[in-house]
């Protein structure tokens, strides 16, 4: 793995697998942006999650948000989800045009009734449903796999989703809580998105795959809907060092070196991308 602050990041690369970190910061933090992806594989793209500040971080680096032409969502929080109204609507009455999202029917039902419909579906005299304003790549689901998982390809990305376990805080597991997912890239990347401490998440998708690297929500207290640090800290050595943490706070550095001492692999760099070669 290299990681590099590129000095424009671009939508296509000579074929590594790249994940760049628009951001790094938990749902509040304010000199963070939001803890979004941009993947790119050769010429193929997908953001992961759109939160309310994403398509102004883009702005900023000069990559304008309608450039992003496939979608995958974690989960419905603001932080992830808050930018797709713009997203959809500029692409309908901008581009005439429809971007792609990876989704299945389950989550596309809690998306679209639950967040963006009150937004977007009087927008004519007629109302707008979802497939109105984007078009759809339903994913596989799996058999055979550790927990509920979906799969798809977007060119030669393989993404799949495992199930995770997020909020609410009284769910006792995945199967308990509200629609969730990790990002698994190529069967060697995973991306937590956020979740609780839940162990057998890493445990059992490393078992499976041996992950080089597993991007993981890191609160820097213990107790509500996201793993703390002193939680993640329970996991054996060999785990810890593949662990980048992020979606932390913005007083991340007062535990900087802690979670160096601890054994984790580092904490993830906000405007940097990290390249796996073919």
């Amino acid at each position: 793995m290299r990681i590099e602050k590129p000095a424009q990041l671009e939508l296509h690369n000579p074929g590594e697998l790249e994940i760049y970190f628009i951001g790094t910061g938990s749902a509040f933090a304010k000199t963070l942006n939001q803890n979004n992806l941009i993947i790119v594989k050769g010429e193929h793209h997908v953001m992961i999650d759109c939160g309310t500040k994403c398509s102004q971080a883009l702005h900023e680096i000069g990559l304008p948000i309608a450039s992003i032409r496939n979608f995958v969502i974690t989960h419905s929080h603001a932080d992830h989800v808050g930018g797709l109204e713009e997203v959809h609507l500029f692409n309908r009455y901008v581009l005439g045009d429809k971007p792609l999202m990876v989704i299945n029917e389950d989550y596309e039902h809690i998306l679209w009734h639950q967040s963006l419909q009150g937004g977007s579906e009087r927008s004519e005299a007629i109302p707008l449903t979802f497939t109105d304003l984007w078009q759809i790549q339903r994913p596989t689901l799996l058999t055979g796999m550790p927990r509920e998982t979906w799969q798809t390809m977007i060119g030669e990305i393989d993404i799949k989703l495992p199930r995770t376990m997020h909020f609410p805080d009284s769910a006792l597991s995945w199967k308990d809580s509200a629609w969730s997912c990790a990002v698994i890239l190529d069967d060697r990347v995973m991306f937590t998105s956020d979740t609780r401490f839940d162990a057998a998440l890493i445990e059992d998708y490393d078992n499976l795959m041996d992950l080089e690297v597993i991007f993981h929500d890191c609160q820097l207290f213990t107790g509500g809907i996201h793993a703390s640090l002193d939680e993640l800290s329970e996991l054996p050595a060999q785990l810890k060092s593949k662990l980048v943490l992020m979606h932390y706070g913005d007083n991340w550095r007062d535990f900087e070196e802690l979670a160096l001492e601890r054994g984790f692999h580092s904490w993830a760099k906000q405007g940097h991308s990290y390249l796996f070669d073919h």
